[in-house]
């Protein structure tokens, strides 16, 4: 087990995964890894830790029970790891989709602070044909469901959870998910005073008063990211439809104008004799070119768009985490007013009680409330006794509730500050993933397309054309 003053991370750093580089000094953390040689005295307060680190995969996509209504897909899940929590360092299991959404929807209630990352949407699939059992649907979900995994696998806080250590190492997943759901980790929810007057107060209207500057700017770097992202889907999705999007009759599939040059070039064969050979040539190559096209929208340009979305709705649950941060900061602001408002009313009362004031400066809603009373018979100091002694019990709640919240919201608003950092590095991985692979498919398409092309440029330069 690595020391509390050392941070891992896999695939931060610009070297080849395949070449991993580990300090001398420290104790080899796993491939793929390179541990920080930043010590305790020289990190923030707001650095994560990571105590080890977590490899996962998602392999194997299986049709169970497959001759029967109740038929599903299950995916061999596996890992390689040093973390403590884990009793084997490759634990593995097989899971189903719905054990993917039961582990995501419970880390998003036990770890709220944290970026939990997205499961894959169906309506992604767009470009897969076929029902949910074909084989590219299981092919593309389980990509997903791997990335899912790899996002969880490199967050400090989520790759030591006893739920996620449970789907790996887990025969009995099942029972684990209904102990999980019986007895959540982590306080029991409390429902009284306090969250009746925050479901009362707080509106989707609400605005912070006094925000903080680091977290709008980082709400900023936020939008300006995931406008990059919904820019360059765009693009990529209007280039990918004009070179390959399979409908030859849209009069933007390039492939399809290829192949139809390549059969006119073929017909102009057959009428110059002389030149039939070169040609037909020319034509397959045309041909040629036309399937790498499509060859290099399928294996290059669509997963770059399903990994750039699933990027964006990355980003989303990282925005998320923002916008409960501020809800942490308005409970305790709408608090602090409420607390003001009671105390300033029970004030009131013991001002008209001791003689001292009436209704008479005290504002009109006090005026209101005094001629209610009055209608109602209940403005002697008997009953303005009686509220005063309910007021004191109230503020005495609130004030343990301010207390509280700003407690909650201060130590919520350090968490976040944690998290943009770790979100920072998983961004990063994931870029040069994303963009690394994007730029290899791009290297191999106009390498072959020169290889294509070269070929035939000897045979055309052999033409001899009399003038």
């Amino acid at each position: 087990m690595l020391g509390d003053d050392e941070d891992v991370f896999d695939s931060v750093t610009w070297d080849s995964p395949a070449d991993p580089v580990y300090q001398a000094s420290q104790t080899p953390s796993g491939p793929g890894f390179r541990q920080s040689t930043v010590g305790s005295n020289e990190a923030g307060p707001h650095d994560p830790k990571w105590e080890g680190y977590l490899i996962t995969s998602v392999k194997d996509p299986v049709k169970e029970l497959a001759e029967t209504k109740d038929a599903y897909v299950s995916y061999l899940v596996s890992a390689k790891t040093n973390l403590p929590i884990f009793s084997t360092p490759n634990p593995s299991s097989r899971r189903r989709f719905q054990d993917f959404v039961f582990l995501r929807d419970n880390l998003v209630k036990d770890f709220p602070a944290c970026v939990v990352p997205a499961l894959p949407g169906k309506h992604r699939l767009e470009y897969i044909t076929g029902d949910r059992f074909s084989p590219e649907f299981m092919e593309r979900r389980r990509l997903d469901l791997h990335r899912f995994l790899q996002r969880l696998s490199r967050h400090p806080t989520l790759q030591r959870s006893t739920l996620v250590r449970a789907f790996f190492e887990s025969t009995e997943w099942h029972v684990h998910m209904h102990q999980h759901v019986a007895h959540p980790p982590g306080p029991e929810p409390s429902s009284g005073l306090v969250d009746n007057i925050t479901d009362t107060l707080l509106n989707a209207f609400s605005r912070v008063r006094k925000p903080d500057e680091r977290f709008l700017n980082m709400r900023e770097a936020v939008d300006k990211f995931e406008e990059g992202l919904t820019l360059s889907e765009r693009l990529w999705t209007r280039s990918r439809n004009r070179t390959s999007d399979g409908d030859p009759e849209s009069g933007e599939d390039l492939t399809a104008d290829y192949h139809d040059m390549a059969v006119a070039v073929q017909g102009l064969g057959f009428l110059e004799s002389g030149i039939t050979d070169p040609l037909n040539h020319f034509s397959n190559t045309l041909l040629e070119f036309s399937a790498l096209l499509r060859h290099t929208t399928q294996t290059t340009t669509d997963p770059f768009l399903t990994h750039l979305h699933s990027l964006l709705t990355y980003s989303h649950a990282n925005r998320a985490v923002l916008k409960l941060r501020d809800q942490k900061q308005l409970d305790f602001e709408e608090l602090s007013d409420y607390l003001s408002g009671v105390t300033a009313e029970r004030d009131r009362l013991a001002a008209v009680i001791s003689g001292r004031a009436g209704s008479t400066g005290l504002g009109l809603g006090a005026y209101l409330r005094d001629r209610v009373d009055a209608i109602r018979g209940a403005d002697d100091d008997r009953s303005r006794v009686e509220k005063m002694r309910k007021l004191d019990i109230k503020i005495k709640e609130l004030q343990d509730a301010v207390t509280t919240a700003h407690e909650t919201s201060d130590a919520f608003s350090d968490e976040t500050l944690r998290e943009q950092t770790i979100f920072q590095h998983a961004k990063e991985a994931e870029m040069k993933e994303m963009l690394g692979n994007l730029a290899d498919g791009q290297i191999e398409f106009y390498k072959a397309a020169m290889e294509e092309w070269e070929r035939i440029i000897p045979l055309i330069q052999r033409i001899r054309v009399d003038v």
